[in-house]
């Protein structure tokens, strides 16, 4: 039997989540297929530990928080959940700018403070600032698990499907929409389509069937296979609740850490380098294999850095990175396919407004900024 549906969204990450929610609550027909579960463990959007933060050297960005934590508001007061959980963020490094970052903050009403590195290392003693430092105490940690799962059940409460098990081969131009088939040979036919597949997206793009002038216009995607470390609190009174999320850039190593969550038993600091995983082809290629050097890279990292943390990793992990040249979203359409979004390991944050970006561009109820329309900006300039 095939199924039939106004609008199909392939993938039930933070971003296909979202679309689906936006999509159903605005009264479409939606059906969800999902490779294997919502928030899969193979993806980008499990576990319970991704940073919300308004500190952007672009002010596009910022205000594009701004917009997202209305969504995120609503998203609480729908779910019954409290999705964001305050622990406030420090930005500091020769290379991140903590004065460029605080004029930023300063010109969108952020509130913030730009401390000396003597004052915030009263503030935090268990971290060893090396500049100025940036403090803005609305920035916290995201359960993007329980994000993905409150959306989706938003988007089945306005009468969504979520078909899970449902592995995407191939999209096909049918008549007026589109069929979809799966790698089991089941079919799906939908109106139109949003594909939201994260790291299996470059494997993907050949067989959906886009004009080929589209898919020469999209930017590049890589996909990464990263890796996090679990780093206990030392005895600090309080533990973790006294630690912000942070992110670092050093001449030579640029890092990020928050509060672990349930991820980390609540009972760690999660650390890792940005950008310092292998290139794979696709989510098809990785591994879960930690790779040897950047757990050592970390782990000097921490013993440097950050005194207030047991140097030896008691867990870790690897995720999946989708990466755009200039880290900006991709978010673009192409006839009656919505392609979105490898987010460059800054998405979760802004989840709830790229779905709402997403299904204002697939519905044609509103435009999306042009910065995350490069393949149609590359047609219509030729």
């Amino acid at each position: 039997m095939t199924e039939s549906s106004e609008y199909v969204v392939v993938g039930a990450g933070l971003a296909g989540a979202a679309t689906a929610w936006q999509l159903a609550s605005r009264g479409h027909d939606v059906t969800i297929l999902e490779r294997t579960v919502p928030a899969s463990h193979d993806g980008s959007s499990h576990g319970s530990a991704r940073i919300f933060r308004y500190a952007y050297p672009d002010e596009f960005y910022t205000r594009a928080v701004i917009e997202s934590k209305v969504l995120w508001d609503e998203l609480d007061r729908a779910s019954g959940l409290d999705l964001i959980t305050d622990f406030g963020a420090v930005d500091y490094g020769p290379e991140r700018r903590p004065e460029d970052l605080a004029r930023v903050l300063a010109g969108t009403g952020v509130e913030h403070e730009l401390l000396s590195a003597a004052e915030a290392r009263t503030r935090w003693p268990h971290i060893a600032f090396d500049t100025s430092v940036l403090w803005h105490p609305g920035a916290g940690v995201i359960d993007a698990e329980s994000a993905v799962k409150a959306m989706i059940g938003q988007a089945v409460k306005h009468g969504a499907r979520l078909l899970t098990g449902w592995h995407v081969a191939g999209v096909a131009k049918q008549g007026a929409g589109y069929r979809l088939t799966s790698a089991a040979g089941e079919t799906c036919d939908a109106g139109s389509v949003v594909v939201g597949a994260g790291g299996w997206l470059p494997g993907l793009l050949g067989q959906l069937g886009l004009p080929a002038g589209f898919l020469a216009g999209l930017p590049e995607i890589t996909v990464r296979q990263e890796q996090a470390y679990h780093f206990r609190y030392r005895d600090i009174p309080g533990g973790g609740q006294h630690w912000p999320t942070f992110i670092h850039k050093s001449t030579d190593i640029q890092t990020y850490g928050l509060p672990g969550g349930r991820d980390a038993g609540f009972a760690g600091q999660k650390i890792a380098e940005y950008n310092g995983g292998k290139l794979i082809p696709s989510a098809a290629a990785q591994t879960g294999t930690v790779d040897p050097d950047n757990r050592r890279r970390v782990v000097d990292y921490v013993q440097k850095y950050l005194p207030g943390l047991d140097p030896e990793p008691y867990a870790e992990t690897t995720c999946l990175f989708t990466n755009t040249p200039t880290e900006d979203f991709l978010i673009d359409r192409a006839e009656g396919l919505t392609i979105l979004s490898p987010c460059s390991g800054h998405g979760a944050k802004f989840a709830p407004l790229i779905g709402q970006w997403a299904a204002d561009l697939a519905t044609g109820a509103g435009d999306i900024p042009a910065r995350f329309r490069q393949a149609t900006a590359g047609i219509s300039a030729g």
